[in-house]
Order: C-alpha cells, then structure tokens, then sequence
C-alpha cells in the first residue's frame, strides 16, 4: 500500500523517458548481464540495425525494455536515482553529477547488447539512436572519463553526447565561396574574418580587439569569442580560461557566456527570433585532440572551420550539428599544418587558420539564400591563441 521513496524515484524516471523508446525494438526478453567478447553478422556501422516490430510485439518490446530499465535503475542508489532524474527532467540544463554503474555490466534486450551508458541514452535522451551507434563523454561536465576508473562507468545521459563524425551523418551541409567584404567603418578597424565583413572598432584604452588579443600573450586564454548578429558585433571580446565554456542565450544556473545579457540594438524580428532559440546553446571544450563543439540547444547550428576540410581546397565546408551531437570542430596540429594561400587575392586577406565561425539555427552557403555568415542572424566567432 505504501511506496518507497526509491520506488516512486524510479516511476518518475520512467515517466520522464524520451517518447519512442523500444517501439522498434525486438526481442525475446532484457537481461542484465556480464561483458565478455562478442560480435554481430554483417560489416561496418550499423551492422544490428532496429526492426520494426508488427502486431503486438510493439507492446512487448515496450514492457521488456522497461523491465530491463527497471533492472539497471534497482543497481542505483536512492541519491544517484535523486541525480538522474534531476538530470532528465530538467533536460540537462542544470549541472548534475556522474551515475556510477559498474563498466562490467551490459544490458541485452533480444539479440542485442548495450553498455549501460546507452542503453540509458536511448531512454531517456535518443530512443532513435541506432545500436552502437557512438557516443562521446562530455568532459565539461562529466568528472569520470574513463581514464579515472575502469571499474565504474557513469550513465548520467546528459553527460554524453552522439558523436558527429565527418564520415556520418549529420553530414557536411553546404559549401560558401570565400569572398571577402571590404570593411567600413571605423579608420583603424581591422576586418575579424575572411567572410563577416565586420569591423573591430578601436576599443577602450586605445587598442583595438586585435591588439588585445595580441596583448594577452601569457597563456591565461586559449580562445576570445565574439558574438554577432547580421554585421553587428555585440559586446565585447569574451576571454576563455577554464577548459570549458558554456555559451548560452537562457540556461537555468548557467555559468558563462551568457547572450541574454548583452545590449543589442537590433530590432529584426528574426534577430529576435533566432535569439530567443538559442536557448541552452553550445558548450567548447578544449581537450587534448582538439576543441570540441556540443550542441545543446534544441535546433541546430552551422559550424565553418578550417581544419574540418581538405586544406588544399579554396572552398570550406559548412557543417550542420544537429541537437545532441557533438563535433571535433578544431584541430591544432592540422592548423599548425596549414599554409597560407599562394594566391595574391588570398594573400590580401587575413587568414583564418585559427578561427572558427558557429551560426545559431539559420545556415548559410549555396543551398541558402544567405551566401555568407554575416547575414546570418545570430553567430560566434572563436578565436583561437595559436601558441
């Protein structure tokens, strides 16, 4: 008659699970059970792909899997379960810490087997999420990377992420000529890219933005970041010292660059628009690799770096990251790597080899009426120290 605090912590995760979750799946009953080698007929990603079930199998994959949730949910405990369900049902907005389950452990409903991590991940985050499909940890948030334990492996869904890999979807979006809008404006101002056509006026203290990032020469930085709406730059450079960098438009107990609290003068309706849909936003985060871009928002964001196509092309893909997903957006090395332009119109150009260009919701290229990202509505400019 009476339910435990631990039973009604479970019915509302279950509640809170993503709508879709094992309606495609098959099978002959979950179980949990321990890891050991195995491998699927078939070859290359994808290879054990979902089947639609018919008739009533639809309701029976739909009772094995909350079974089998249930299961892994009993293996929780009573504060780990209060984490979780912070974590789902504020859709990852807020900071929650790491799900501790045992890496040992798989979970297998029918023929198939997932580590816990993603079994969770397609309850309460993917349901769509094919099986084996890669996920990657987010290293902003999550404190257990796998280097610190072997033993336990954290299943908190929001602190992964689907891994946007060049070879698969979401693919490449479009590609964008790289013209060059002469600059207006202020006397000493100094185009910020290849493509906006902005300007940095001189700032406060007599130095321009690209003086001050000249300046700032001791290491304390590893990026400034410039927010943009059309041609308009608003606010001022954002410096970026800690790892990672949450950068958002309305995140509940948010903490970093925060949009919403920049003055803007501009009254286009789809300015506002695009605005009040950045929502979450992005995250950056410097690892070892690289810098990598996670899509937390709800819509999707267009990404143009140098270092995620062929460096001898004179043209630069755009890239579309759809929510969710994350994308090893800049590479060091492979920047280090790249020559400048031969090219004597090239060569009147700043070059763009450490910076990389993030459009909110609206894209820009040849499949879009907006040739370049200076038209888009809402943008990022990320400036990378190259020392």
């Amino acid at each position: 008659m009476f339910r435990t605090k631990r039973s009604l912590l479970v019915r509302r995760l279950w509640r809170s699970r993503a709508l879709g979750g094992g309606e495609e799946e098959t099978g002959d009953g979950g179980a949990l059970a321990e890891s050991r080698p195995h491998s699927c007929g078939g070859g290359g990603r994808g290879c054990c792909p979902s089947k639609t079930s018919r008739g009533g199998g639809r309701g029976a994959a739909e009772g094995e899997l909350k079974a089998l949730t249930h299961a892994v949910l009993k293996r929780c405990k009573e504060r780990q379960l209060e984490g979780l369900l912070h974590a789902v049902e504020s859709r990852g907005a807020t900071r929650t810490p790491c799900v501790l389950l045992p890496a040992r452990i798989e979970a297998r409903l029918g023929a198939q087997r997932d580590a816990l991590p993603a079994l969770l991940c397609r309850v309460f985050r993917w349901p769509e999420m094919r099986h084996g499909a890669p996920l990657k940890r987010l290293r902003g948030c999550c404190q257990a990377d796998g280097a610190a334990t072997t033993e336990f492996v954290c299943c908190n869904p929001h602190h992964l992420s689907r891994l946007c890999d060049l070879e698969s979807p979401p693919p490449p979006y479009s590609r964008y000529p790289m013209d060059f809008l002469k600059p207006t404006g202020c006397p000493d101002s100094v185009p910020s890219s290849t493509e906006t056509g902005g300007t940095n006026c001189l700032a406060p203290g007599g130095l321009s933005d690209s003086q001050v990032i000249q300046e700032m020469g001791d290491h304390s930085h590893w990026c400034v970041v410039a927010y943009w709406e059309e041609k308009m730059r608003v606010g001022r450079l954002y410096s970026v010292q800690e790892p990672s960098l949450d950068i958002f438009y309305d995140l509940p107990q948010g903490n970093g660059f925060c949009l919403g609290q920049l003055n803007s003068d501009n009254k286009s309706q789809l300015v506002q628009k695009v605005r009040s849909k950045i929502g979450y936003g992005i995250q950056l985060t410097k690892e070892v690799d690289g810098v990598w871009v996670y899509n937390r928002s709800s819509y999707p964001i267009f990404i143009k770096s140098a270092t995620l196509d062929n460096p001898d092309s004179r043209t630069l893909l755009v890239h579309k990251v759809f929510p969710g997903f994350s994308i090893k957006a800049f590479d060091y090395e492979k920047a280090c790597s790249l020559q400048r332009p031969n090219d004597h119109e090239f060569m009147q150009q700043p070059w763009t080899g450490f910076t990389m260009q993030i459009s909110f919701v609206k894209g820009w290229g040849q499949c879009y009426t907006r040739q370049f990202i200076s038209s888009c509505p809402c943008w990022l400019e990320v400036i990378f120290n190259d020392r």
